[in-house]
């Protein structure tokens, strides 16, 4: 008998916001002055006719979701025709159920030939073809909206509704386990894996990027004059930072281990407690990343010991590089981000000796679910990463930190790249665009849904580019 707290979607519009940031961020091979975030607003439709709204959003990260030679500009209009035609797709899906069901049927039948068809209307010769996590991204503001617009409709917050009566199906329709494990997924919901005592409390993590100045030396005199600090340590200072993230290279181990050393040295200076380590997928041999610690524990051992975890450092194609990274984990855990598209990717990462999983609702909540279903059943350790959300991003993104029980806090970092691009969100969840105390705030999030409280947040939007009814 079909459950009567089955939806479906029946209605997108799509709003894209444009945001400069006051200070370049540096990662990889590439440096972002300005993102575009895509706004999602999801009708939603119960078997019985009744209906509901809700929204998600996420920057269209050009320069993470699809690492290339082509000129930004390029990228970012493939990515907005992508997700102008996702739009359609969504709200023309005619499937029943909960979001995860729903949006597990969207990703495995429709995203990757949607992706495929506006990737062939492409100049191949200016851009290539869209990358699988790039259309994640895209997506990812419809499965965040479709959530929402449940939570709405049942009167329910969005992570109180993994499990029945509200799902259908048990994870065993969705995740198998390593053939090496024994795990069983019969009969399990994501509700046994997830916190259930929300914390309304979450340590925060600081993105030292690649351009960011450490000291006064570093200063060229472009640095904005805004009102927020500027240097490290006024950062620590200002805010109680206790966790910094460390942006690398990767193809420069000299400069590399030195940005390590000089990150350190303020944070101990400044008491700060936990760095980590992020090389961006750009590292193809895990000896630059061992030789990078090594010398670290010989020459620094304290910044060594600080060090709580080492993310991404390889492709993340791993099918395509299939690097075994045991003797990276011999020294410091290490995170699949980039790689971690679904559960399949961090299955196959485990065979391959990586020990955690940075999680983003970027790709997708409903990815996430799965994938931290999946990392925690075979014992993985869990992180909750960034893209520099802002704006509603920031919402679902601690979230689901909150309840994902992670490593240690959530990075969150549009605060220091674009402040007052959260402004209107900020009225209303004060503590949740502001680090003090080395910490944010969470308690502001209730009723249901995603806790946004929409009607309170007074946004001037700019005209749809796509409404679509079914």
């Amino acid at each position: 008998m079909p459950n009567p707290r089955d939806v479906r979607p029946v209605e997108a519009a799509l709003y894209f916001l444009p945001i400069q940031t006051r200070m370049p961020l540096k990662f990889g091979p590439e440096t972002l002055t300005e993102v575009t975030c895509a706004r999602v607003r999801l009708t939603v439709e119960d078997r019985a006719g009744r209906r509901a709204v809700g929204w998600g959003e996420t920057p269209l990260s050009v320069q993470w979701v699809w690492p290339s030679s082509a000129s930004y500009a390029a990228r970012l209009a493939a990515l907005q025709d992508l997700t102008c035609a996702l739009a359609s797709a969504w709200a023309s899906f005619d499937y029943w159920g909960h979001p995860l069901e729903i949006g597990h049927a969207f990703t495995q039948t429709r995203l990757d030939t949607l992706r495929a068809e506006v990737s062939n209307s492409l100049d191949a010769e200016q851009t290539g073809p869209i990358p699988h996590l790039a259309a994640l991204v895209c997506s990812s503001a419809f499965d965040l909206a479709l959530y929402d617009a449940y939570g709405q409709l049942h009167k329910k917050p969005v992570f109180e509704t993994f499990q029945p009566p509200y799902l259908n199906r048990h994870l065993e329709t969705f995740l198998e386990p390593a053939a090496d494990s024994d795990v069983d997924f019969t009969g399990r919901t994501p509700a046994e894996f997830l916190t259930r005592a929300r914390p309304d409390s979450l340590v925060a993590w600081h993105l030292v990027g690649g351009k960011d100045p450490l000291e006064k030396t570093d200063l060229t005199g472009a640095e904005p004059s805004d009102g927020y600090p500027v240097l490290l340590a006024d950062w620590i200072k200002r805010d109680g930072l206790t966790c910094l993230k460390v942006k690398l290279t990767g193809t420069d181990p000299a400069w590399d281990y030195d940005r390590l050393v000089r990150v350190g040295t303020i944070a101990i200076e400044h008491e700060c407690l936990w760095l980590s380590a992020d090389f961006n997928c750009t590292v193809t041999d895990p000896t630059y990343v061992n030789e990078i610690l090594d010398r670290l524990l010989t020459d620094h051992p304290r910044i060594y010991g600080m060090i709580l975890y080492v993310e991404q450092p390889f492709p993340y194609e791993l099918s395509e590089h299939p690097i075994d990274v045991r003797s990276v984990v011999a020294r410091k855990p290490l995170f699949m981000d980039e790689s971690a598209h679904d559960w399949r990717m961090v299955k196959l990462g485990r065979s391959l000796g990586w020990s955690g999983v940075a999680l983003k609702t970027c790709k997708t909540l409903t990815g996430a679910i799965l994938s931290l279903c999946w990392a925690r059943a075979h014992g993985m350790t869990l992180m909750v990463q960034d893209l520099t959300n802002p704006m509603l991003a920031q919402i679902p993104h601690v979230l689901l930190a909150a309840h994902a029980g992670t490593i240690m806090g959530v990075e969150t970092n549009a605060m220091q790249f674009y402040p007052e691009a959260s402004s209107a969100e900020a009225n209303v969840h004060a503590g949740l665009y502001q680090r003090r105390q080395g910490r944010v705030e969470l308690g502001s999030l209730n009723g249901s849904g995603f806790g946004y409280q929409i009607e309170r947040i007074h946004r001037t939007l700019p005209e749809p580019a796509v409404v679509v009814s079914h």
